[in-house]
């Protein structure tokens, strides 16, 4: 009487075979255990949802910097700073904007170099640079407030990015057009292996919060130079969030 093998519970028996003359054998003596799979999930269909909007935009951030060049650091420095203390009373005094509204994102002084053969590298002079970032919420007047930021001395007025001020004012529409892409998807793929969708077992949102996606141009293709002065177009803004959706496949 051969030996007897015994399968312990839990565990799935694997018995190997060996080929000969055409014949596969099993091999006793080859047998193995191997653990159970456990918690993966069968007939079901994992998809990625994706909503998206087009809207308005209702705030606006503005780039509007200073540059001063002098003999030394020191010169272009205070004649940068009396340009840049002229813009920020422009914006605060006369276009009404909070100090909390106005912040500086970039600040530097550097030499500028000149080389010959002759006298190899040199310093000539020195460049101040003063930028500042302007959270704007009127929309119909970003065209003026430049106009006046550069009659004020601003020199380096470089873009102007749009958004939302509050993406979650959205989040319903998003969701609503992320669910109906991923159904769209699921029953696709359903069809295509000869199963139906059955209900939804789990979803989850990747992103905690709704994403915007900035329309950020420079004012060279956003600004029209008119007689009344530059014009800015706002356009449309993009507000999006996806989904992972699991859905049961009968």
């Amino acid at each position: 009487m051969g030996k007897q093998w015994m399968r312990p519970l839990g565990a799935v028996l694997v018995a190997s075979t060996l080929l000969v003359g055409g014949t596969a054998w099993v091999t006793p003596g080859n047998y193995a255990y191997a653990a159970e799979v456990q918690g993966v999930q069968q007939n079901v269909i994992n998809v990625v949802g994706k909503g998206e909007i087009q809207v308005k935009p209702d705030i606006a951030y503005l780039s509007i910097g200073v540059n001063s060049t002098a003999e030394t650091a020191a010169s272009a420095q205070k004649a940068n700073a009396a340009k840049i203390q002229k813009v920020t009373n422009l914006l605060k005094n006369m276009w009404k904007i909070s100090e909390n509204d106005i912040q500086t994102s970039q600040f530097y002084v550097q030499p500028n170099y000149t080389y010959s053969e002759k006298d190899g590298q040199q310093v000539k002079g020195y460049t101040a640079h003063h930028t500042l970032t302007v959270t704007y919420r009127e929309m119909d007047k970003i065209g003026e407030l430049l106009d006046a930021a550069s009659q004020a001395g601003a020199n380096n007025i470089e873009n102007v990015r749009f958004t939302v001020e509050n993406p979650e004012n959205y989040e319903s529409q998003v969701i609503e057009k992320a669910v109906a892409n991923a159904d769209v998807k699921a029953g696709a793929i359903a069809k295509a292996v000869k199963r139906q969708l059955g209900a939804v077992l789990s979803v989850s949102q990747p992103d905690a919060n709704v994403p915007v996606f900035y329309a950020s141009e420079s004012l060279m293709s956003k600004a029209t130079d008119t007689a009344a002065g530059t014009e800015i177009e706002t356009g449309q803004v993009k507000v999006s969030t996806t989904l992972n959706i699991t859905y049961e496949m009968k």
